[in-house]
């Protein structure tokens, strides 16, 4: 395996209710890759939760701005949401639309949804995916999914997604950093 330089993890959660079981999974999602990278960086969670007040206003309040900026200066980006309607919230949409073309490019996003039905598996790949490589962030595949019903067993779940995804993150992460050298 590539041993990439310290990353910067940022996770974006986009449910709508604060303290969220998409949260906590997001942040299962985040020590799974963290550990798997043996990364020293910190891990930092942007809940817009706690911003969506402020999303609809044309001047953006400082908070807003400075959750724009932590996204935009990941490395590592876990973007999570729960499945509404088949596709990601609403929320996490109109957060990453106030983000410029590109924004994302220097990030490695890793799209994750909790399904409240089965038949929703496939939205993470389908809907969320193509939005996050839209702003130019580099999307390991698969996305991660973990079904309501599972939730108990989120840890073990992501713990094999991570297996899967890491790699592909430290040489996505190590490339840049030869890049840019």
């Amino acid at each position: 395996m590539v041993t990439p330089p310290p990353a910067r993890l940022v996770t974006l959660v986009g449910n709508p209710r604060p303290r969220s079981r998409t949260r906590a999974v997001a942040v299962l999602a985040a020590e799974a890759l963290t550990g798997r990278l043996g990364s020293a960086a910190g891990r930092e969670i942007v809940d817009l939760s706690a911003l969506a007040a402020g999303l609809g206003s044309a001047a953006a309040p400082a908070a807003l701005q400075a959750a724009e900026r932590t996204v935009q200066d990941a490395d590592v980006l876990v973007v999570a949401s729960p499945t509404y309607k088949g596709t990601y919230t609403g929320l996490l949409k109109t957060f990453l639309d106030r983000l410029p073309g590109g924004a994302l490019a220097s990030a490695v996003a890793l799209p994750l949804m909790v399904l409240g039905d089965a038949r929703h598996a496939l939205a993470v790949e389908v809907h969320l995916r193509p939005l996050l490589t839209e702003l130019g962030a580099f999307v390991p595949t698969p996305g991660a999914v973990v079904p309501e019903n599972r939730i108990e067993q989120a840890g073990e779940l992501l713990d094999a997604w991570a297996a899967q995804v890491a790699p592909q993150v430290a040489g996505l992460l190590a490339a840049r950093t030869a890049l840019t050298s």
